[in-house]
Protein backbone atom coordinates (compact mmCIF):
# COMPACT_ATOMS: atom_id res chain seq x y z
CA UNK A 1 0.00 0.00 0.00
CA UNK A 2 1.09 3.66 -1.25
CA UNK A 3 0.87 5.96 1.69
CA UNK A 4 1.90 9.58 0.90
CA UNK A 5 2.46 11.23 4.34
CA UNK A 6 2.26 15.18 4.67
CA UNK A 7 4.11 17.36 6.89
CA UNK A 8 3.98 20.54 6.12
CA UNK A 9 5.36 21.49 9.60
CA UNK A 10 8.91 18.87 9.41
CA UNK A 11 10.43 19.51 12.49
CA UNK A 12 10.71 18.47 16.10
CA UNK A 13 8.36 15.86 17.26
CA UNK A 14 6.01 16.29 13.68
CA UNK A 15 9.22 15.27 11.99
CA UNK A 16 10.23 12.55 14.04
CA UNK A 17 6.87 11.21 14.25
CA UNK A 18 6.50 11.23 10.16
CA UNK A 19 10.05 9.41 10.17
CA UNK A 20 9.59 6.87 12.44
CA UNK A 21 6.32 5.84 11.05
CA UNK A 22 7.93 5.50 7.62
CA UNK A 23 10.52 3.50 8.80
CA UNK A 24 8.58 1.11 10.88
CA UNK A 25 5.49 0.76 8.72
CA UNK A 26 4.80 -2.39 6.45
CA UNK A 27 3.46 -0.12 3.53
CA UNK A 28 5.25 2.30 1.37
CA UNK A 29 5.30 5.43 3.26
CA UNK A 30 6.53 8.70 1.40
CA UNK A 31 6.74 12.40 2.91
CA UNK A 32 5.78 15.09 1.42
CA UNK A 33 7.04 18.16 4.14
CA UNK A 34 7.53 22.07 4.27
CA UNK A 35 10.72 23.20 7.13
CA UNK A 36 9.58 23.47 10.30
CA UNK A 37 9.65 26.95 10.65
CA UNK A 38 6.94 30.48 10.58
CA UNK A 39 4.31 27.83 11.65
CA UNK A 40 1.05 30.32 11.50
CA UNK A 41 1.95 30.74 7.78
CA UNK A 42 2.78 26.79 7.12
CA UNK A 43 -0.99 26.45 8.26
CA UNK A 44 -1.98 29.03 5.61
CA UNK A 45 -0.23 28.84 3.18
CA UNK A 46 1.28 25.17 3.42
CA UNK A 47 -1.15 23.88 1.33
CA UNK A 48 -0.75 25.62 -1.90
CA UNK A 49 3.23 25.10 -1.98
CA UNK A 50 2.26 21.56 -1.35
CA UNK A 51 -0.80 20.69 -3.57
CA UNK A 52 2.34 22.13 -6.31
CA UNK A 53 4.28 19.16 -4.68
CA UNK A 54 1.23 16.40 -5.29
CA UNK A 55 0.59 17.44 -8.75
CA UNK A 56 4.43 16.84 -9.95
CA UNK A 57 4.11 13.35 -8.18
CA UNK A 58 4.89 10.40 -10.76
CA UNK A 59 2.79 7.93 -8.68
CA UNK A 60 -0.47 8.84 -7.02
CA UNK A 61 -0.76 7.22 -3.67
CA UNK A 62 -3.44 4.84 -1.98
CA UNK A 63 -3.75 6.83 0.82
CA UNK A 64 -3.37 10.54 2.07
CA UNK A 65 -2.36 11.04 6.09
CA UNK A 66 -1.62 14.50 6.76
CA UNK A 67 -1.07 16.15 9.94
CA UNK A 68 -3.08 19.05 11.35
CA UNK A 69 -0.58 21.70 10.50
CA UNK A 70 -1.88 21.07 7.02
CA UNK A 71 -5.12 22.94 5.89
CA UNK A 72 -6.65 19.84 4.33
CA UNK A 73 -9.77 21.40 2.57
CA UNK A 74 -7.57 23.99 0.69
CA UNK A 75 -5.35 21.10 -0.66
CA UNK A 76 -7.81 18.87 -1.48
CA UNK A 77 -9.65 21.40 -3.44
CA UNK A 78 -6.13 22.20 -5.43
CA UNK A 79 -5.27 18.86 -6.40
CA UNK A 80 -8.66 17.67 -6.93
CA UNK A 81 -8.19 16.63 -10.50
CA UNK A 82 -5.65 13.92 -9.19
CA UNK A 83 -6.85 13.53 -5.73
CA UNK A 84 -10.08 12.56 -5.92
CA UNK A 85 -11.30 8.93 -4.41
CA UNK A 86 -7.71 9.11 -2.74
CA UNK A 87 -8.69 8.32 1.01
CA UNK A 88 -7.35 11.68 3.38
CA UNK A 89 -6.65 10.97 7.11
CA UNK A 90 -5.81 14.01 9.67
CA UNK A 91 -3.78 12.99 12.61
CA UNK A 92 -4.29 15.74 15.28
CA UNK A 93 -0.75 15.94 17.37
CA UNK A 94 -2.48 19.42 18.35
CA UNK A 95 -5.26 21.93 18.13
CA UNK A 96 -5.53 25.77 18.02
CA UNK A 97 -9.01 25.55 19.24
CA UNK A 98 -7.84 24.49 22.41
CA UNK A 99 -4.14 24.90 22.67
CA UNK A 100 -3.46 28.00 25.68
CA UNK A 101 -2.30 30.83 23.66
CA UNK A 102 0.38 33.10 24.69
CA UNK A 103 -0.96 36.08 26.58
CA UNK A 104 2.08 37.52 24.29
CA UNK A 105 0.83 36.82 20.99
CA UNK A 106 -0.42 39.26 19.38
CA UNK A 107 -3.03 37.69 17.54
CA UNK A 108 -4.76 36.92 20.50
CA UNK A 109 -5.08 40.48 21.09
CA UNK A 110 -6.43 41.04 17.51
CA UNK A 111 -9.11 38.32 17.97
CA UNK A 112 -7.26 36.74 14.82
CA UNK A 113 -6.25 32.85 16.56
CA UNK A 114 -9.97 31.77 15.88
CA UNK A 115 -8.81 31.66 12.04
CA UNK A 116 -6.14 28.60 12.97
CA UNK A 117 -8.78 26.76 15.04
CA UNK A 118 -10.94 27.34 11.77
CA UNK A 119 -8.23 25.78 9.65
CA UNK A 120 -8.60 22.70 11.91
CA UNK A 121 -12.53 22.49 11.84
CA UNK A 122 -12.40 22.41 8.27
CA UNK A 123 -9.22 19.47 7.78
CA UNK A 124 -11.56 17.57 10.44
CA UNK A 125 -15.04 17.99 8.31
CA UNK A 126 -13.35 17.15 5.04
CA UNK A 127 -11.10 14.02 5.81
CA UNK A 128 -12.45 10.53 6.20
CA UNK A 129 -10.89 9.61 9.00
CA UNK A 130 -9.59 11.77 12.28
CA UNK A 131 -6.86 10.56 14.49
CA UNK A 132 -6.00 11.90 18.07
CA UNK A 133 -2.67 10.90 19.36
CA UNK A 134 -4.56 10.66 23.06
CA UNK A 135 -8.38 10.42 24.87
CA UNK A 136 -7.84 13.40 26.71
CA UNK A 137 -6.72 15.49 23.15
CA UNK A 138 -10.17 14.05 21.36
CA UNK A 139 -12.36 14.77 24.03
CA UNK A 140 -10.81 18.21 24.62
CA UNK A 141 -11.35 18.74 20.70
CA UNK A 142 -15.13 17.58 20.44
CA UNK A 143 -15.96 19.40 23.30
CA UNK A 144 -14.34 23.07 22.36
CA UNK A 145 -15.69 22.94 18.87
CA UNK A 146 -19.70 23.98 20.18
CA UNK A 147 -18.51 27.28 22.10
CA UNK A 148 -15.85 27.80 19.53
CA UNK A 149 -18.66 27.66 16.71
CA UNK A 150 -21.41 29.53 18.59
CA UNK A 151 -18.79 32.65 18.78
CA UNK A 152 -19.78 33.04 15.16
CA UNK A 153 -22.76 35.28 13.99
CA UNK A 154 -24.87 32.19 12.08
CA UNK A 155 -25.00 29.08 9.99
CA UNK A 156 -23.08 27.38 12.83
CA UNK A 157 -23.75 24.32 11.26
CA UNK A 158 -23.47 22.21 14.99
CA UNK A 159 -24.53 19.37 13.99
CA UNK A 160 -21.54 18.96 11.67
CA UNK A 161 -19.75 18.07 15.35
CA UNK A 162 -21.38 14.60 15.60
CA UNK A 163 -20.30 13.74 12.11
CA UNK A 164 -16.29 14.62 13.06
CA UNK A 165 -16.99 12.72 16.17
CA UNK A 166 -18.42 9.43 14.50
CA UNK A 167 -15.55 9.67 12.25
CA UNK A 168 -12.65 10.56 14.79
CA UNK A 169 -10.60 7.72 16.87
CA UNK A 170 -7.59 7.41 18.85
CA UNK A 171 -4.48 6.77 17.68
CA UNK A 172 -1.54 7.17 20.36
CA UNK A 173 1.73 8.83 19.26
CA UNK A 174 4.44 6.36 17.77
CA UNK A 175 7.62 7.15 18.94
CA UNK A 176 11.40 5.15 18.94
CA UNK A 177 11.38 4.56 22.07
CA UNK A 178 13.97 1.49 22.04
CA UNK A 179 16.68 3.89 20.58
CA UNK A 180 16.40 4.82 24.47
CA UNK A 181 17.66 2.02 25.81
CA UNK A 182 20.96 2.55 27.31
CA UNK A 183 22.62 0.55 30.46
CA UNK A 184 22.38 2.23 33.78
CA UNK A 185 24.93 5.15 34.41
CA UNK A 186 27.84 2.96 36.55
CA UNK A 187 27.94 6.03 38.57
CA UNK A 188 25.99 8.25 39.82
CA UNK A 189 25.69 11.46 41.83
CA UNK A 190 25.00 10.92 45.48
CA UNK A 191 22.10 14.06 45.14
CA UNK A 192 19.22 13.33 43.84
CA UNK A 193 19.19 14.13 39.71
CA UNK A 194 15.94 16.65 38.56
CA UNK A 195 15.66 16.78 35.06
CA UNK A 196 13.68 18.84 32.39
CA UNK A 197 13.56 17.57 29.42
CA UNK A 198 10.55 19.66 27.47
CA UNK A 199 10.66 22.64 24.77
CA UNK A 200 11.36 25.86 26.45
CA UNK A 201 7.91 27.24 26.20
CA UNK A 202 5.34 29.25 27.87
CA UNK A 203 2.50 25.93 27.48
CA UNK A 204 4.85 24.36 29.49
CA UNK A 205 5.11 26.51 32.71
CA UNK A 206 8.50 26.69 33.72
CA UNK A 207 7.89 29.51 35.72
CA UNK A 208 6.50 27.57 38.03
CA UNK A 209 9.15 24.45 37.92
CA UNK A 210 11.67 27.12 38.04
CA UNK A 211 10.10 28.66 41.48
CA UNK A 212 10.19 25.15 42.97
CA UNK A 213 13.65 24.30 42.16
CA UNK A 214 14.88 27.83 43.41
CA UNK A 215 12.55 27.15 46.26
CA UNK A 216 14.25 24.27 47.33
CA UNK A 217 18.01 25.82 47.08
CA UNK A 218 16.98 28.54 49.53
CA UNK A 219 15.95 25.61 51.77
CA UNK A 220 19.23 24.08 51.63
CA UNK A 221 18.18 20.46 49.72
CA UNK A 222 20.43 18.37 48.31
CA UNK A 223 20.01 17.89 44.30
CA UNK A 224 21.32 17.91 40.91
CA UNK A 225 19.69 19.22 38.01
CA UNK A 226 19.22 18.45 33.80
CA UNK A 227 17.82 21.18 32.07
CA UNK A 228 17.44 19.95 28.06
CA UNK A 229 14.75 20.28 25.63
CA UNK A 230 14.61 22.45 22.37
CA UNK A 231 15.15 26.23 23.12
CA UNK A 232 14.28 29.45 20.83
CA UNK A 233 14.49 32.74 19.87
CA UNK A 234 11.92 33.81 22.32
CA UNK A 235 12.19 31.15 24.99
CA UNK A 236 10.83 32.58 28.68
CA UNK A 237 13.69 34.52 30.32
CA UNK A 238 13.34 31.91 33.08
CA UNK A 239 15.59 29.78 32.08
CA UNK A 240 17.97 32.12 31.91
CA UNK A 241 17.70 33.11 35.41
CA UNK A 242 17.20 30.07 36.61
CA UNK A 243 20.87 29.27 35.28
CA UNK A 244 22.78 31.53 37.52
CA UNK A 245 21.00 30.88 40.27
CA UNK A 246 21.16 26.94 40.24
CA UNK A 247 24.06 27.11 38.76
CA UNK A 248 25.91 25.03 41.60
CA UNK A 249 23.18 22.07 40.91
CA UNK A 250 23.60 22.16 37.40
CA UNK A 251 25.04 18.42 35.42
CA UNK A 252 23.66 20.19 31.90
CA UNK A 253 22.24 23.19 30.49
CA UNK A 254 21.09 23.02 26.95
CA UNK A 255 20.28 21.27 24.23
CA UNK A 256 21.24 17.79 23.93
CA UNK A 257 23.62 17.48 20.17
CA UNK A 258 21.94 14.01 19.59
CA UNK A 259 20.08 11.25 20.70
CA UNK A 260 22.39 9.24 22.40
CA UNK A 261 23.39 11.87 24.46
CA UNK A 262 19.75 12.82 25.43
CA UNK A 263 19.15 8.93 26.40
CA UNK A 264 21.86 9.68 28.54
CA UNK A 265 21.11 12.25 30.66
CA UNK A 266 17.58 10.88 31.02
CA UNK A 267 18.98 7.71 32.13
CA UNK A 268 21.43 9.81 34.67
CA UNK A 269 18.11 11.39 35.98
CA UNK A 270 15.78 10.30 38.63
CA UNK A 271 12.64 12.74 38.98
CA UNK A 272 10.92 14.05 35.72
CA UNK A 273 8.60 16.74 37.56
CA UNK A 274 6.27 18.23 34.87
CA UNK A 275 4.38 21.60 35.19
CA UNK A 276 2.94 21.94 31.90
CA UNK A 277 -0.34 23.95 31.09
CA UNK A 278 -0.86 21.89 27.71
CA UNK A 279 0.24 18.73 26.72
CA UNK A 280 -2.46 17.17 24.10
CA UNK A 281 0.26 14.03 24.22
CA UNK A 282 3.49 14.37 26.29
CA UNK A 283 5.87 12.80 24.19
CA UNK A 284 8.96 14.47 26.19
CA UNK A 285 7.24 12.34 29.59
CA UNK A 286 6.86 9.64 28.02
CA UNK A 287 10.84 9.17 26.40
CA UNK A 288 11.88 10.28 30.42
CA UNK A 289 9.21 7.52 31.69
CA UNK A 290 10.82 4.83 29.17
CA UNK A 291 14.21 5.83 30.79
CA UNK A 292 12.58 4.82 34.19
CA UNK A 293 12.77 8.72 35.44
CA UNK A 294 10.46 8.99 38.74
CA UNK A 295 7.04 11.11 37.49
CA UNK A 296 5.46 13.98 39.32
CA UNK A 297 2.92 14.95 36.77
CA UNK A 298 -0.23 17.37 37.01
CA UNK A 299 -3.43 15.34 37.56
CA UNK A 300 -4.99 16.27 33.54
CA UNK A 301 -4.55 16.71 30.21
CA UNK A 302 -2.96 13.78 28.86
CA UNK A 303 -0.79 12.38 31.74
CA UNK A 304 -3.08 9.86 33.82
CA UNK A 305 -3.29 8.29 30.28
CA UNK A 306 0.62 7.15 30.57
CA UNK A 307 -0.12 5.77 34.25
CA UNK A 308 -1.74 2.23 35.48
CA UNK A 309 -4.88 3.28 37.26
CA UNK A 310 -3.47 1.93 40.39
CA UNK A 311 -0.65 3.77 40.39
CA UNK A 312 -1.86 7.64 39.57
CA UNK A 313 -2.64 8.62 43.11
CA UNK A 314 1.17 8.29 43.74
CA UNK A 315 2.85 9.75 40.98
CA UNK A 316 -0.35 12.89 40.27
CA UNK A 317 -0.78 16.19 41.83
CA UNK A 318 -3.90 18.00 41.34
CA UNK A 319 -3.07 22.14 41.91
CA UNK A 320 -0.26 23.61 41.41
CA UNK A 321 0.50 24.96 45.25
CA UNK A 322 1.26 21.17 45.66
CA UNK A 323 4.03 21.28 43.33
CA UNK A 324 7.14 21.70 45.60
CA UNK A 325 6.22 20.01 48.68
CA UNK A 326 5.41 16.80 46.17
CA UNK A 327 8.69 17.30 45.15
CA UNK A 328 10.37 18.01 48.37
CA UNK A 329 9.14 14.61 49.63
CA UNK A 330 10.77 12.98 46.92
CA UNK A 331 14.10 13.84 47.24
CA UNK A 332 14.71 11.80 50.52
CA UNK A 333 13.14 8.69 48.40
CA UNK A 334 16.04 8.49 46.20
CA UNK A 335 17.09 5.10 47.41
CA UNK A 336 13.75 3.76 46.62
CA UNK A 337 13.75 5.97 43.61
CA UNK A 338 16.47 4.46 42.17
CA UNK A 339 15.63 0.76 42.68
CA UNK A 340 12.44 1.21 40.96
CA UNK A 341 12.67 0.22 37.28
CA UNK A 342 8.72 -0.16 36.25
CA UNK A 343 8.00 3.12 34.69
CA UNK A 344 9.64 2.04 31.52
CA UNK A 345 6.45 -0.54 31.28
CA UNK A 346 3.85 2.13 31.65
CA UNK A 347 5.00 3.70 28.20
CA UNK A 348 6.62 0.67 26.34
CA UNK A 349 3.59 0.38 24.30
CA UNK A 350 3.88 3.54 22.21
CA UNK A 351 7.08 2.51 20.65
CA UNK A 352 6.79 2.08 17.09
CA UNK A 353 7.50 -1.50 17.21
CA UNK A 354 4.40 -2.40 18.68
CA UNK A 355 1.87 0.59 17.36
CA UNK A 356 3.09 0.79 13.90
CA UNK A 357 1.51 -2.66 12.86
CA UNK A 358 -1.91 -0.53 14.39
CA UNK A 359 -0.76 2.48 12.76
CA UNK A 360 -0.88 -0.35 8.82
CA UNK A 361 -4.26 -1.82 9.92
CA UNK A 362 -6.15 1.00 10.22
CA UNK A 363 -4.80 2.63 7.34
CA UNK A 364 -5.74 -0.59 5.22
CA UNK A 365 -8.99 -0.44 6.77
CA UNK A 366 -9.60 2.95 5.65
CA UNK A 367 -8.50 1.88 2.08
CA UNK A 368 -10.67 -1.04 1.42
CA UNK A 369 -13.79 1.21 2.56
CA UNK A 370 -13.00 3.58 0.25
CA UNK A 371 -12.12 0.75 -2.70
Amino acid sequence: MQILLIEPFFTGSHRQWAEGYRKFSRHQVRILQLPGRHWKWRMYGGAVSLARQFLQLDQLPDLILASDMLDLTTFLSLTRARSAGIPAIVYFHENQITYPWSAADEDTRLGRNNQYGFLNYTSALAADRVFFNSAYHRTSFLSALEPFLRQFPDQRELELIEQISEKSEVLPLGMDLHSLAQNPPAKRPEEPVIVWNHRWEYDKHPELFFQALTQLHNEGCAFKLIVMGEAFQKSPEIFSVAREKLSTHLLHFGYAPDRDAYARWLHLADIVPVSSRQDFFGGSVVEALYCNCHPLLPNRLAFPEHLPEAKRTEYLYDRESEFTGRLRMLLPQIDRIRSNTCYRDFVAHYDWRILAPVYDDSMMQLSKKRL
